[in-house]
C-alpha cells in the first residue's frame, strides 16, 4: 500500500516542492520551491524548509527548525527545535551605498549535514560548513568550522568535547578504541573522525 505525503491544515508547501511517500508536515510548517524532502521525514509545527534544499529520507525537523537554502540533509539527519542552518557569509539587510540588497547581492552558501548527525535545539550552524556523519551537535552550541564523524561539539563557538556511537551516546575509551555503551559498537579514530571496526 502506498502512503502519501500528510500536510497539515495550515502548512504551506510549494507546488513545485516534493515530499516523499510517509512523510508529515505540520501545521505553520513551510516548505518552499524545488525543495526536496524524502520519504518518512516529519517537518514539525512551523519549520521552514528553504528553495531548493534537500533532505533524505529519515529525516526529522522540529518545531520551528529553520533549514535555509542551498542545504542538503542526508538521510536520517535531526534537527532539533529552533535550530538554525544559516546561508550567508556577511549577513547585510543594505548595500555599502544604503541601497536594499535583492537576491542578485549576494551569493548563498549551504550547510551539508552528513547521515545520522544531530543537531542540538537552539544550535545555530554558520555556512557553510559540514556536519560528519553520526556526530552531534549540543543544543545551543554556535557551530563556526567543520565538525568530524561522531564528534560530539559543544559550546560557543563549538569545539569537540567527546565521540558519540551511531545510537547517539558518548562512547568511552577502551584499550586504544571507542565503545558505545549501549549498542557495544566499537570505533578506532580515522584522521579527524571515528570509523565503526567491522
Amino acid at each position: 500500500m502506498r502512503i502519501v505525503a500528510f500536510i497539515a491544515e495550515g502548512a504551506d508547501v510549494a507546488e513545485a516542492a516534493k515530499l516523499g511517500e510517509g512523510t508529515k508536515v505540520w501545521h505553520l510548517a513551510q516548505v518552499r520551491e524545488n525543495a526536496e524532502v524524502g520519504a518518512n521525514c516529519i517537518v514539525g509545527r512551523g519549520a521552514y524548509i528553504g528553495p531548493g534544499v534537500v533532505l533524505g529520507d529519515n529525516c526529522k525537523l522540529q518545531n520551528h527548525a529553520l533549514v535555509y537554502e542551498p542545504a542538503r540533509l542526508a538521510a536520517g539527519v535531526f534537527v532539533g527545535p529552533a535550530a538554525v542552518l544559516t546561508n550567508d557569509t556577511y549577513p547585510r539587510a543594505v548595500n555599502p551605498d544604503g541601497s536594499l540588497k535583492s537576491a542578485s547581492d549576494w551569493e548563498a552558501v549551504g550547510v551539508t549535514i552528513d547521515e545520522g548527525a544531530s543537531i542540538g535545539a537552539r544550535a545555530v550552524c554558520i555556512a557553510p560548513l559540514r556536519v560528519g556523519a553520526w556526530s552531534t551537535v549540543a543544543a545551543g552550541a554556535v557551530v563556526t568550522k567543520d565538525v568530524p564523524a561522531h564528534a560530539l561539539v559543544a559550546g560557543v563557538p563549538a569545539k569537540r568535547i567527546g565521540w558519540v556511537g551511531r545510537a547517539g551516546a558518548p562512547l568511552r575509551e577502551e584499550d586504544g578504541q571507542w565503545v558505545c555503551p549501549l549498542s557495544g559498537q566499537r570505533y578506532t579514530e580515522d584522521g579527524d573522525g571515528l570509523s565503526l571496526i567491522g
